[in-house]
């Protein structure tokens, strides 16, 4: 609300998040057999990013995943596609964020064919 006070929202990006997600149950590792030491593995097939101000429209939720959080199944997305769209609201083209390495030109969401995610922009 601080940054809505001063009007700051619309020209700051708040994300919360992380590159990956965790798997929706506990597991056992192959590691360790004993009872109480099971865990959560990464999970990059279903989870969840906030975006606030800064050009990202309210009030949605985008995409969704299967009952069990296991898997995205509506509005499926990559991780570069958040990159364009994160570029695209600081103004930057993320096809024209071009740098050389390993004497090849790339880009910063050149793994995937990303594209910016309209529907969370304002």
């Amino acid at each position: 609300t601080d940054l809505r006070q001063r009007g700051l929202l619309d020209s700051t990006l708040v994300l919360w998040g992380g590159e990956f997600g965790r798997t929706p149950g506990a597991e056992q590792r192959d590691t360790n057999k004993t009872r109480g030491h099971e865990g959560r593995d990464h999970h990059p097939y279903g989870f969840s990013v906030w975006l606030a101000g800064g050009g990202i429209r309210g009030g949605q939720a985008y995409g969704a995943t299967d009952d069990f959080g296991y898997r995205s199944i509506t509005n499926r997305t990559q991780t570069a596609d958040l990159h364009a769209t994160i570029l695209h609201t600081l103004g930057l083209s993320h096809q024209s964020l071009i740098f050389e390495h390993n004497s090849r030109e790339e880009r910063l969401t050149d793994v995937y064919k990303a594209r910016v995610i309209a529907d969370l922009l304002a």
